[in-house]
């Protein structure tokens, strides 16, 4: 291949890339495009105009008149040799001309054709703006200078959507998609491998944009954005880019040579300076999240996630600027799979089970209940804690779905023991989320009657923040529970920010004390003081109390001495799958 050869195909390669880049070959029909080519068609007096866009191997028409396909193929159309020309054809008749008279086109009757090219800003020619006719004719130069405007047209057009495309309208910088076709020609630009840093700036939680939304409106949101844009945009300089990547957040690349500790410093003078100036630092917490990666190695999306990783740990810090952290990085990615995997855990019959501890009565001595807990075996990481993926679960709506399956099989066991003439109360923890279904009530209700049990053999645990974050809710659906006589527990009675004046209103049956007030108890004078004081409040307001993680006899003195009704704990037993629990309870019978 000799280096003409090589430079056409480099050139080639180039005007296809700006094709592609500009997202138009198999888009839908557009009206503005539209009418060009009929004013085109128009102009000439020609049945057939049609913007057409050359592609590798066709002719793409972008818009069309007089014809019915979409495309032909490439070669041996009058169109591509516009496109390798750049420049304006016209071939009087097709049949007479040596390079087309094979064509498709002179095969179909087509005999005029007039082409004037769609040229980018950087030269490239995407294809032609051209009319046809059926019959031999020339054109006038006031004809072709008219070809040639409308390409001119057209080409704006392109331009125009491909700017639209790439630019917010409220911020008027470049979005999301700008930034990761940027990004990718730093490969170009830059040495492989290179050091760079991403910058990312939140300036607002979700929350706050929500409640900010609620009061101001959006137009409220439009110019806390284009006062961010503007401010940004000064402090970056004229050298840097601002991009516009999310709903509230913003992203540039730092400058060669800008390390990671440069940009952490004037991220922080940044805030320092943006908290006296911006009129939103009232209703909006700003914050910076670094990310570095390597030109040409690291994926966009995936620096983008990481700047957003760093932006949401840093909310809560005092400098409000936060560098990515690839160990967070793994926890998070780790919860992320654990609740992807957890849903088809709940469709599959040998991944979940419940085990269940003994509630033990501390006057008697004897066991008058137990708690349902769920248990997890992963098929690839084994038993996978509660502490781990309880918490990560409550926080979507498979939490609905887990206490569905963990009631029906809380049940089933219930439905068993009693009809082996085990009498106990079992206890079910109920999520947050159910609190706030219109049906959760009338749902376990129907559960408990279809497998004949009663309803006080059912005890349902609700902590209190599940309580506290919608009352009004959370007191509806319990009064229906209890009305039903399904028993109700507080759980980590405590650790919560309840309103005493509204937990005495609960239809509540029984508290209990968190285990983080009771181990250690017999240890700790000051709260030996305050779980005394717990329990007096919690029998003053009519409940029952259950002290939990109880682990030394030493500590069940003290609570016995304190009047506790209840306690659970290592003491007395481990959570226990039921056949190794109906052995520990007959034996306990036995005693």
């Amino acid at each position: 291949m000799n280096t003409t050869d090589a430079l056409c195909l480099t050139r080639e390669a180039e005007r296809l890339d700006a094709l592609r880049k500009l997202d138009l070959l198999d888009t839908p029909p557009s009206e503005s495009f539209d009418r060009i080519t009929r004013m085109a068609a128009q102009l000439f007096g020609l049945p057939i105009a049609a913007i057409s866009l050359t592609d590798s191997d066709r002719q793409w028409f972008k818009s069309r008149v007089g014809v019915s396909h979409w495309s032909i193929p490439r070669a041996q159309a009058p169109c591509a040799a516009v496109a390798d020309s750049s420049s304006l054809l016209v071939v009087p008749d097709l049949l007479r001309d040596d390079a087309f008279r094979d064509s498709p086109l002179a095969a179909s009757g087509v005999r005029f054709y007039a082409g004037a090219p769609l040229v980018t800003a950087e030269g490239h020619c995407l294809g032609a703006m051209c009319v046809l006719g059926v019959e031999p004719r020339r054109a006038t130069e006031a004809e072709l200078l008219s070809l040639r405007d409308l390409a001119s047209m057209v080409m704006a057009q392109i331009e125009l959507q491909h700017a639209l495309g790439r630019i917010d309208p409220a911020s008027g910088l470049p979005n999301r998609k700008q930034f990761i076709e940027d990004f990718k020609d730093l490969a170009i630009d830059r040495p492989e491998g290179e050091s760079r840093v991403a910058v990312l700036m939140n300036l607002a939680t979700p929350e706050q944009l929500d409640s900010a939304m609620r009061v101001m409106g959006a137009a409220y949101l439009d110019a806390m954005l284009g006062e961010a844009a503007r401010w940004l945009r000064a402090r970056i300089g004229e050298g840097q880019k601002l991009y516009h990547v999310g709903a509230t957040q913003f992203a540039t690349i730092a400058a060669p040579g800008f390390d990671l500790a440069a940009c952490h410093a004037d991220c922080v003078a940044w805030l320092r300076q943006h908290h006296h100036a911006a009129s939103a630092r009232y209703v909006t917490t700003a914050a910076f999240g670094l990310a570095p990666f390597a030109v040409g190695v690291n994926d966009c999306l995936d620096v983008l996630r990481c700047c957003h990783n760093a932006a949401q740990d840093a909310i809560d810090t005092a400098s409000r600027v936060g560098v990515y952290s690839a160990s967070q990085d793994e926890s998070y990615q780790r919860r992320f799979a654990l609740l992807r995997a957890f849903g088809g855990a709940l469709e599959q019959n040998d991944q979940l089970h419940l085990v269940y501890q003994p509630r033990i009565d501390l006057a008697s001595g004897r066991c008058v209940g137990a708690e349902a807990l769920l248990r997890w075996d992963h098929p690839e990481l084994g038993a996978v804690s509660p502490a781990e993926f309880i918490p990560i679960i409550e926080q979507t709506s498979v939490a609905r779905g887990t206490t569905a399956w963990v009631l029906e099989a809380a049940l089933t066991q219930l439905a068993q023991w009693q009809a082996d003439g085990i009498g106990l109360q079992l206890s079910v923890n109920v999520s947050p989320a159910n609190l706030v279904e219109t049906d959760f009530a009338a749902r376990v209700i129907d559960g408990v009657a279809r497998h004949a049990l009663s309803a006080a053999s059912l005890e349902l645990e609700i902590t209190e923040g599940a309580i506290m974050a919608n009352p009004n809710q959370a007191q509806m659906t319990l009064s229906a529970l209890a009305q039903a006589g399904i028993a109700i527990a507080i759980d980590d009675f405590g650790t919560g920010y309840s309103s005493l004046a509204y937990l005495q209103r609960l239809p509540a049956d029984v508290v209990k004390i968190d285990q983080s007030f009771i181990r250690g108890l017999d240890r700790n004078p000051r709260g030996q003081a305050l779980v005394g004081a717990m329990i007096t409040l919690s029998h003053d307001l009519g409940y029952r109390v259950v002290a939990e993680g109880v682990e030394r006899e030493t500590i069940a003195a003290l609570l016995r001495s304190a009047g506790c009704d209840e306690v659970q704990g290592y003491l007395y037993a481990r959570p226990m799958p039921p056949a190794e629990f109906i052995d520990w309870w007959q034996a306990r019978s036995g005693e």
